[in-house]
Order: C-alpha cells, then structure tokens, then sequence
C-alpha cells in the first residue's frame, strides 16, 4: 500500500468442492479481499456460491483473520478461521438460510486448503 513495508491488501479467487456433509458435490466459488500486516491478515470481505446438483446458498463473510503458514521461510498456506453467514439458501442447501457458522481453513498442500464450518 505505500504506508510500510510488507503492508497489502490483496483479493484472490476460488473454487473447491465439497467433499462430505450437505456440500457433498458442492462446488463453491468466492473472492476475498485481506489486509495483511507481515503474516498476519485480516478478512476485509469475503462472498461465496455454493451450488449443489439440487441446490444453491450464499453466504457472506461477518468476520474472519488469518496468518501465512511458513516453513523454511517459504509461504505453504493460510490458517484462518472467523464467522460467515448464509444470506440465501434453497433446494438441498436450504438447511443453511439464514445461519451464521464458524469457519476453519488449514493448508492442505501447495495450492490446497481444507474449509470447515461448525456451528
């Protein structure tokens, strides 16, 4: 940003498929934007679509951080962990409208991350 060293706010996209629970075959798409202060990150804002064979749900950040995981000084993925909630859910998603849930995000190899909601 200009104001510090190692200082950013970046967004970034992506997609993953739900692999067990109600986002079994899921495919959920997103962009979030960080502020990062060294390895540290703030959630800024975050949207997702999740859409079933049967179903669709959209859910919305409310709050979330996260640090970058180093090893041998080299970036392998981000923790995270916050609240988002579902602002619209139908078919076999509707059982997410209107919920708020916490979320977990570990790396799960290079590019990878696993995504856990829990109440």
């Amino acid at each position: 940003m200009g104001d510090r060293n190692e200082h950013d706010v970046i967004s970034f996209q992506h997609a993953c498929t739900g692999v067990d629970g109600v986002f079994h075959e899921a495919v959920v798409t997103a962009i979030t934007v960080v502020e990062l202060d060294n390895e540290e990150g703030k959630f800024l804002a975050s949207f997702s679509l999740h859409r079933s064979p049967d179903g669709f749900a959209a859910e919305q950040l409310l709050e979330g951080a996260g640090d970058i995981v180093l090893e041998d000084d080299k970036a392998v993925g981000v923790e995270a962990y916050g609240k988002t909630s579902f602002k619209f859910a139908s078919g076999t998603l509707e059982c997410l409208a209107d919920k708020t849930v916490n979320f977990k995000a570990t790396p799960a190899g290079f590019g990878k991350f696993k995504l856990e909601f829990t109440d």
